[in-house]
């Protein structure tokens, strides 16, 4: 959910972006700028955004923070255990 959330809240704010730089064009090859209604549909899109991008970075830090050190306090019972042994089979 924090992953979706991040992408969701950081394309609204790319298109708000992207809007702002000129580069939008609808769909009769109009340029939409600022203060159009395309602009001010995105500023709103980037209202809601922000928030799930401040919320789920910290989620998926301390995720990746959890897994990093799971890994290695359990690095030392996989190799023990023989859990990261594959065994290679002769499947002729």
């Amino acid at each position: 959910m924090a992953i979706s959330a991040a992408n969701t809240g950081g394309a609204w704010d790319n298109t708000k972006k992207y809007i702002e730089a000129g580069h939008y064009k609808d769909s009769n090859g109009v340029v939409q700028k600022k203060k159009s209604e395309i602009h001010k549909a995105a500023v709103i899109g980037d209202t809601v955004g922000d928030p799930l991008k401040d919320t789920s970075g910290p989620s998926l830090n301390i995720l990746v923070k959890l897994m990093a050190i799971l890994s290695l306090v359990f690095a030392e019972f996989f190799c023990i255990t023989g859990w990261l042994v594959i065994p290679f089979h002769d499947y002729d």
